[in-house]
């Protein structure tokens, strides 16, 4: 049998010699090594895409293993995500694959927490071949049982089935939460299964906005390692629309129980039952909404058109970078309330951030919303209304939905986008104000362009 192995190690001489003791052995067929846990994730994911997507070489229908690797080893000081919780987010979302850490300390303690993560072997160093051929056998021996008690057509939990969004606001106030709500609505009018996640711990508000009262949250999750369908079904709110709610703590101190690896294992669980999971971040970065943001597939950052707001747009953007959680490149920002005479338009604010700005902005009409916000009756709100066409026409941008279908239901979205007049037109692509060379009028208070650039 061919044993595929995927390395992932970040110090390039334990990975060189990892390397050169896994070419040696027998029927192996290992992979370049991977450097971090992001990466490491990534070609997991791509690995089940291209199993979905099917292989012209490869006759019969596609299964989610056909492409992923028999073992996985992770080495102790790999990063940002710690070894044991990277284990542990390996084992829920890809439970066909045996995962062998590699480790200095290979003493009881450590042996039992890795099993508890999912773990199936302890390689200790220095490496030696005997060892890692033995605990590479033995991976891949139980991988491959799983695999066969796995087939007949469940391959949808062999890899994550559901993608993760997360909307963030820059601050307090922006329409974080109506920016989400209304995402999921979309996305389950499409006839996906959404979840929608208020991970705003202290101060989330998903519930008054869909008029919800019920006594379990996302508190109700932490502390379990592995949550049953069960369990899960238990904590999650099945709303009316179809979506399911899992929402954040009546009593806002609580939210101090969701780590971040609480985060990871929740959002395995639900990535793993539903076709799309949306998470109000709120606008307060806490570990596990931190998690959050770094796991997702998409992360949207819900900025106004004004200078402070696009200000700490950038200082949050500059701090997920400072933590490795979030590149700017890989930031989708969102412009809520946006009218033809804001001075800032999206392109500057794209500029201010060094983030990609969603083409399709929200405007500002508040008095729309006000009667259903009022009302915690979100879910109700006009299809005329302009806000909620912009933010179905987003969530098709987004590929949360068919392109066709958002503009079907967000009829008129186009009224949505707030055509420039030819004055601000003009200003915007002039050039530099005299005496700012190379600077637009408008940017000066962000200072420099640069996202990581003090403004």
């Amino acid at each position: 049998m061919t044993i595929r192995i995927l390395p992932a190690v970040g110090d390039p001489d334990a990975a060189r010699a990892v390397s050169s003791l896994l070419s040696q052995l027998p029927g192996a067929e290992p992979g370049p090594p991977v450097t971090d846990s992001t990466a490491l994730v990534n070609a997991l994911d791509q690995a089940v895409s291209r199993a979905a997507a099917g292989s012209p070489d490869r006759p019969g229908p596609p299964s989610a293993v056909d492409e992923l690797p028999e073992v996985v080893l992770v080495h102790e000081r790999i990063g940002p995500v710690p070894a044991l919780e990277l284990i542990r987010d390996i084992a829920l979302r890809f439970p066909a694959v045996g995962v062998v850490l590699i480790t200095t300390d290979a003493g009881p303690a450590l042996f039992a927490a890795a099993m508890d993560a999912g773990a199936r072997g302890i390689v200790g160093l220095p490496l030696g071949y005997d060892e890692l051929a033995a605990r590479v056998q033995a991976a891949a021996q139980w991988a491959a049982g799983v695999r066969v008690h796995l087939g007949g057509g469940q391959e949808a939990a062999l890899g994550p089935a559901g993608t993760l969004v997360t909307v963030t606001g820059a601050k307090g106030g922006v329409g974080t939460t109506v920016t989400a709500v209304q995402l999921a609505l979309a996305a389950r009018a499409a006839g996906r299964s959404v979840a929608l996640v208020d991970m705003d711990l202290q101060s989330g508000d998903v519930a008054s906005y869909l008029d919800v009262q019920f006594r379990r949250s996302i508190v109700d999750l932490a502390g379990i390692q592995d949550i049953s369908v069960r369990v899960l079904q238990d904590a999650v709110h099945a709303h009316h629309t179809g979506l399911g709610l899992l929402l954040a703590p009546e009593e806002g101190e609580r939210g101090e129980e969701v780590d971040d690896r609480a985060a990871r294992t929740v959002l395995a669980a639900l990535r793993s039952r539903y076709e799309l999971v949306v998470v109000d971040c709120g606008s307060q970065m806490q570990s596990a909404s931190a998690a959050a943001v770094e796991l997702s597939d998409t992360a949207l950052l819900v900025t106004t058109p004004d200078v402070v707001c696009v200000r700490a747009a950038k200082r949050l953007v500059r701090l997920w970078d400072r933590l490795q959680i979030r590149k700017a490149e890989d930031t989708t920002t969102v412009v809520n309330r946006l009218t033809r005479n804001t001075e800032i338009q999206p392109p500057l604010v794209g500029k201010a951030t060094g983030t990609r700005v969603a083409r399709t902005p929200v405007p500002a009409s508040f008095k729309e919303l006000q009667p259903y916000v009022d009302a915690g009756r979100m879910q109700d709100l006009d299809a005329r209304s302009t806000v909620r066409q912009a933010l179905w026409a987003l969530a098709g941008e987004l590929g949360l939905v068919d392109a066709p279908a958002a503009a079907r239901q967000g009829r008129g979205s186009h009224r949505a986008r707030t055509p420039l007049t030819g004055r601000r037109r003009k200003a915007l692509t002039a050039g530099p104000a005299a005496g700012e060379p190379g600077v637009p009028g408008a940017a000066r208070a962000f200072g420099p362009a640069g996202p990581y650039e003090e403004g």
